[in-house]
């Protein structure tokens, strides 16, 4: 099945929907199978987008019309692209930069890889100013590094509610008081324990 992500960043009226919507249609995306936000894309809480990752299964194909429309940055989509293959699903953008993106297709994957490398290189390169800084701060008698947000119960908690499909995120995340991403960090959108979950568990 192909499932449709549409948004547009304004809401006074000088954008619209229609030409986002129209081309997914066109590429073989039923009306119904359209999720849409209204809003930023730098911003965290983008309800349309949760839910339509969520909606999506093994074999399904998640198509977009360009590839801007779905993340943050090209981090947040090699993330998030990287995700939808663990999860057996196929990703497509229909134009712009990312028109040949299609990892449905040999040719369309090796495209996806090398967005993979730049966002891998870029990753080691932060990890590299975190460690030195975390040695100069310790050189100086400091100690650093990430806490926590949430505690063991609150893992357990979203991960059961992660796996129900009534459960609204935005919900769960105001009663753990936290954002959506932070929330992505510890459980992915079907409830399976990522890298932070697993740390707070001992996993």
């Amino acid at each position: 099945m192909k499932i449709g992500y549409a948004r547009i960043s304004k809401t006074d009226g000088s954008q619209a929907l229609d030409l986002q919507v129209d081309a997914l249609a066109n590429a073989g995306v039923a009306p119904t199978h359209i999720y849409y936000d209204k809003t930023s894309g730098k911003k965290d809480d983008r309800p349309g987008l949760a839910n339509c990752l969520k909606a999506l299964r093994h074999s399904d194909v998640l198509v977009v019309w360009k590839l801007d429309r779905l993340g943050r940055d090209l981090r947040h989509l090699v993330n998030t692209a990287q995700d939808l293959c663990e999860r057996g699903i196929g990703f497509k953008v229909l134009t712009g930069k990312g028109a040949n993106i299609d990892t449905t297709t040999a040719s369309g994957k090796l495209v996806f890889g090398i967005f993979a490398a730049l966002a891998e290189f870029e990753r080691e390169l932060i990890r590299e100013r975190t460690k030195a800084g975390l040695e100069a701060a310790r050189a100086r008698g400091r100690s650093g590094g990430r806490k926590f947000t949430l505690t063991k119960a609150q893992v357990r908690l979203a991960q059961a509610a992660m796996g129900k499909k009534e459960t609204i995120v935005s919900e769960l995340c105001g009663e753990l008081g936290i954002t959506r991403a932070t929330l992505y960090r510890y459980v992915s959108p079907e409830g399976h324990l990522r890298e932070h979950g697993k740390k707070v568990l001992s996993v």
